[in-house]
């Protein structure tokens, strides 16, 4: 699988509502058919700053969500309401689902 994870840190006038903003993007990635989860949370330490976990079955469907009508939508839509480039880290996996944490198995 490809698996992202990205810091979006969102202007502080946007950031309560980055949710709302962000949600025909999401709902979309979401339902793309090699989209594996696509998920947001905030930070405790930053509220301007929200992370995106998201995983695509292969490379060919990674390719098919940064070619798409809601990628490119979203290309020119969301960056207004951010304060910097988003940091970002991509790897590919040879897994297709997360592995349980062992060190705190859960009995």
């Amino acid at each position: 699988m490809i698996f992202i994870t990205a810091k979006f840190q969102v202007k502080p006038e946007h950031a309560d509502q980055w949710p709302q903003i962000s949600a025909g993007f999401t709902n979309a990635t979401r339902n793309e058919p090699g989209c594996l989860w696509f998920d947001w949370s905030r930070s405790l330490e930053d509220p301007h700053e929200y992370v995106l976990v998201e995983a695509f079955r292969d490379a060919e469907a990674g390719a098919a969500h940064v070619q798409s009508e809601h990628f490119k939508h979203a290309q020119q839509t969301l960056p207004q309401h951010l304060a910097e480039t988003p940091r970002v880290i991509n790897a590919s996996l040879d897994q297709d689902d997360w592995s349980l944490l062992g060190e705190m198995a859960v009995d």
